[in-house]
């Protein structure tokens, strides 16, 4: 399985408390029209951390569900489910739910807080892709996990586990990207996990995004991605350009507040997280707002 273009880390909206069934079903709805490649449900921007397991299952099914409805090619928009842990056991659990529950591939983020060695991570993800047939997408971003899965370690998942297939790469370097291209195959996927980053990285060998800003600009964001696939990187950095601030300003604090903030502005979702994340700052609320509304993306 191919992983390149634009996939959306769906926000998981909520209402009274509860998740939104019917507001995500029509972000999804919006997220295919506008031609991604895949969605992501239940990723971090999907507040995972705040879901039990009864709700993170019931997430990815109505993703799974709705991308199958509404995709007038066959299905072309894949299902990427979130269901890294910090356990291994659970993790195995989660991704087992997720291939029953017909998901196309499953983000595996990197165990946090226990903070394994090498050694560890390797025997982690080993054992998650010796319980399941999904393809297996590592999710290396140690701003958030306090380590990161070493290009060695990458290079010999690839080795050793034929359905660890592709990695997100949220470690801020480009040299990284560089490291990786040239130690694993060509048939293993590289993805941004930085907006900001994602043309210099696809410029460097990645070849696609997992994306927190196509929320919000999916459009846009897919025609950047095509555009650097096509080669047509002038036209590509324009558009980066253009949204630069935008990328830098859904990150004022910590992701999902930005993007669910921009959302409820733009009348798609409640304005609703889960403790502990709570609403932005009146100052950043201001400074992200300026940003939506020189782009004509709220009133």
């Amino acid at each position: 399985m191919n992983f390149r273009g634009t996939f959306t880390a769906l926000v998981t909206p909520f209402r009274d408390g509860a998740f939104d069934e019917n507001a995500y079903e029509q972000l999804i709805k919006w997220q295919i029209e506008s031609g991604v490649s895949g969605i992501v449900p239940v990723g971090t921007t999907g507040e995972s951390p705040t879901l039990d397991h009864a709700e993170h299952n019931r997430v990815i099914e109505i993703a799974v569900k709705t991308a199958r409805a509404n995709d007038a090619k066959n299905s072309r928009c894949k299902v990427i489910a979130g269901t890294g842990s910090n356990s291994t056991a659970e993790a195995i659990s989660l991704t087992q739910e997720a291939e029953r529950a017909g998901a196309d591939a499953a983000l595996l983020v990197a165990p946090y807080y226990n903070k394994p060695t090498q050694e560890g991570l390797f025997r982690h993800f080993k054992a998650i892709a010796e319980n399941t047939k999904l393809p297996l997408i590592l999710y290396s971003i140690p701003g958030r996990c306090g380590i990161e899965i070493s290009v060695e370690t990458t290079a010999r998942l690839a080795r050793e586990c034929e359905n660890i297939v592709a990695i997100k790469e949220a470690g801020g370097s480009v040299e990284r990207v560089n490291q990786l291209r040239a130690a694993l195959p060509e048939s293993f996927d590289i993805l941004s996990g930085d907006d900001p980053l994602t043309l210099p990285f696809m410029a460097c060998g990645a070849i696609g995004v997992i994306s927190v800003a196509s929320n919000i600009i999916p459009r846009e964001i897919v025609q950047m991605v095509n555009l650097i696939l096509d080669g047509d990187i002038s036209g590509a950095r324009s558009l980066h350009y253009k949204f630069y601030e935008l990328f830098k300003h859904l990150f004022l604090e910590t992701n999902p507040v930005p993007i669910k903030t921009a959302l409820a502005w733009a009348g798609r979702i409640a304005p609703e997280l889960r403790l502990p994340l709570c609403e932005m700052s009146d100052a950043n609320q201001r400074t992200l707002l300026a940003t939506l509304r020189e782009l004509n993306l709220v009133k």
